[in-house]
C-alpha cells in the first residue's frame, strides 16, 4: 500500500467568527485538510485547525509543502517510521502538519481493517458525555441565557470561556451557580491570562462553587506557579494543554505533579502515533487528560476515538456555536438529549466530508502531483 498522491487543502468557510478572551479579535478559523490517496486506491484524510487573529492561516500548508513529496512511495503502513523520519532534528516545525499527516496515515489503517479507529485500539465505550464550550459573550446576562439554552439541549456541563479579569470571571461564575445550582457542571477557562496570586483566589472560589475544573489559569510553561496552585487549592487544575508539544517537557510536568489532570489533543502532539504515548505517560501516573476536541469536526473526531480508546477523559468538549465548526462535513458530532456524544459509525475517522463544499472554501493547496 504505497502512497501515490498526497493533497492539501486551505478550507477557509466564511462562517461565523468568535475570540474567547478579552485580548483576541475575533478568530479567523481554517481548517487545513490532508488528503493520502494510495495506488491501491485507499484514501486517509486528516485535518487541523488553525485560529489567526487577521487574515486565514495558511502557514501550515506552507509547512506541509516541505515535507509532502518525502511521502510518495512510502509504505502508508509504515507510521511509525514516516512519523520519525518527519520529525524535525533541527529546525522545529508546528505539529499540527505533522498531525494532520499522521491523523491520515490512521485513517486510512482504521478504513483498510474496516474498523472505526477506537475499536481498533481497544475502546470499550462507544459514548461520552460533553460539555457546551462558550465562546466569549458581551455580560452575563448573555451567558445566562446561553447556558439555559443549553440545558434544553441536553447538556449537563458547560465550560465557559469569558473575559478572563478575574473579578468578572468570578461574577460570572457566582451568577451561573446561583441561577443554575446543580443543574449543570461548570468550568472556568481563562486561556493563560491570570498571574499565581488571582489564580489563588480565583481557583479558592471556584471550589466554593462547585466547579469542576479551573483551567488555563497560568502559561502552560509555568510549572512552578502550576504546581503551587494546584497544592494551594481543591478544585481541580487543567493546562490548556496548547504550549507543551513534547514528550519529555509533558513526562516532567506529570511527574513533577504541576497539574491536577493533563491535556493536551493529538495536533497539539504532532498527530495519534505520538498521542498515543503521551497517553500512556498520563495512565501510568494514574491520571485523567481531559483531552480537547474543540475545533473542525475532524479534530474533533480524531480527539474522541482517542478518548473512546484510552477512557482517560470525563467530558468530550462541544463547541457550540456548532454550526461554523460543522462546515464541509457530511457526518457531525452533535451532543445528544443525554448529553453524551456517540462514536462515528464508519471506519477510521468514521465522518464522511462534502468535497463540493471543501472545494468552494479553498483559499490555498498543493498536491504532489504538481509540485517541483
Amino acid at each position: 500500500m504505497q502512497i501515490e498522491r498526497v493533497e492539501v487543502l486551505v478550507v477557509a468557510p466564511k462562517v461565523q467568527r468568535f475570540t474567547w478572551s478579552h485580548d483576541l479579535p475575533e478568530q479567523y478559523m481554517t481548517n487545513t485538510v490532508v488528503r493520502i490517496t494510495t495506488n491501491d486506491g485507499n484514501e486517509g484524510v486528516g485535518g487541523v485547525s488553525n485560529y489567526t487573529s487577521y487574515d486565514y492561516d495558511r502557514y501550515t500548508c506552507e509547512t506541509l509543502r516541505h515535507m509532502i513529496p518525502a511521502l510518495i512511495g512510502q509504505d502508508a503502513l509504515a507510521r511509525e517510521k514516516i512519523w520519525r523520519d518527519l520529525w524535525p532534528r533541527v529546525f522545529p516545525l508546528p505539529p499540527q502538519a505533522l498531525a494532520a499527516i499522521d491523523i491520515a496515515l490512521w485513517d486510512l489503517m482504521g478504513k483498510s481493517a474496516g474498523e472505526p479507529l477506537y475499536q481498533l485500539w481497544g475502546g470499550s465505550t462507544d459514548r461520552i458525555l460533553s460539555y457546551a464550550s462558550t465562546p466569549m459573550l458581551d455580560d452575563v446576562a448573555s451567558y445566562l441565557r446561553f447556558v439555559e439554552e443549553m440545558i434544553s439541549q441536553g447538556f449537563r456541563a458547560v465550560k465557559f470561556h469569558c473575559w478572563c479579569f478575574p473579578e468578572k470571571d468570578l461574577e460570572l461564575a457566582r451568577a451561573a451557580r446561583r441561577e443554575f445550582q446543580d443543574d449543570a457542571a461548570f468550568m472556568l477557562d481563562v486561556e493563560n491570562n491570570y498571574d499565581l496570586e488571582s489564580a489563588l483566589r480565583v481557583g479558592a472560589e471556584l471550589h466554593d462553587l462547585g466547579f469542576t475544573w479551573f483551567e488555563a489559569p497560568l502559561p502552560d510553561y509555568d510549572l512552578p506557579g502550576y504546581r503551587e496552585l494546584t497544592k494551594s487549592v481543591d478544585v481541580p487544575i487543567v493546562p490548556s494543554g496548547n504550549w507543551i508539544q513534547d514528550q519529555t517537557a509533558f513526562q516532567h510536568a506529570l511527574e513533577t505533579q504541576s497539574w491536577s489532570r493533563a491535556r493536551t489533543d493529538v495536533t497539539v502532539c504532532g498527530g495519534f502515533t505520538p498521542a498515543r504515548k503521551y497517553l500512556s505517560m498520563v495512565e501510568s501516573a494514574g491520571m485523567q487528560c481531559e483531552i480537547m476536541s474543540w475545533g473542525n469536526t475532524l479534530v474533533s473526531s480524531a480527539n474522541l476515538h482517542l478518548m473512546l480508546a484510552t477512557g482517560l477523559s470525563t467530558y468530550f468538549e462541544q463547541a457550540v456555536p456548532w454550526e461554523p465548526y460543522e462546515y464541509g462535513m457530511h457526518d457531525v458530532i452533535r451532543t445528544q438529549a443525554d448529553g453524551h456524544v456517540a462514536a462515528p459509525a464508519g471506519p477510521g475517522l468514521g465522518v464522511e466530508i462534502d468535497w463540493d463544499a471543501m472545494e468552494a472554501a479553498t483559499i490555498h493547496r498543493l498536491d504532489t502531483r504538481s509540485l517541483p
